[in-house]
């Protein structure tokens, strides 16, 4: 695939969970078993946004990256390691009882995009 396809999935995806936890954080979160229990939960959540859209807008900035040159190697890496953090907290929440039902979800996600990552890195050398 493409840096200019690959990056401007991400930045969706990313950009479709930060609008998806600043406008309806009541409807997304509690399918992950979790409660907004009064205000601060909530701008927590919307909070959180902040960085999802960050690294969504920012995949989506980097999307013309040449392929294989320095800088589409250096966004790859960070947007895999960022996928690996994610799956390692997501993982610690579901199984320590924070996340159930649908929050299996985030780990595998989140493990999905830093493969892809990875795969899209190996096609950058």
């Amino acid at each position: 695939m493409t840096n200019k396809t690959f990056l401007t999935a991400h930045g969706v995806i990313y950009v479709f969970f930060a609008l998806a936890l600043f406008f309806i954080p009541g409807i997304l979160w509690p399918n992950y078993g979790l409660q907004l229990n009064d205000q601060y939960a909530v701008f927590l959540s919307q909070h959180n946004s902040i960085f999802l859209g960050g690294i969504g807008i920012t995949s989506y900035l980097f999307r013309d990256a040449p392929q294989g040159s320095e800088t589409a190697r250096s966004i790859l890496k960070g947007l895999m390691w960022t996928n690996v953090l994610g799956a390692v907290i997501t993982l610690y929440a579901c199984f320590t009882g924070i996340f159930t039902g649908f929050g299996w979800s985030d780990p595998i996600f989140f493990t999905l995009l830093a493969v892809l990552s990875f795969f899209q890195l190996g096609q950058n050398r």
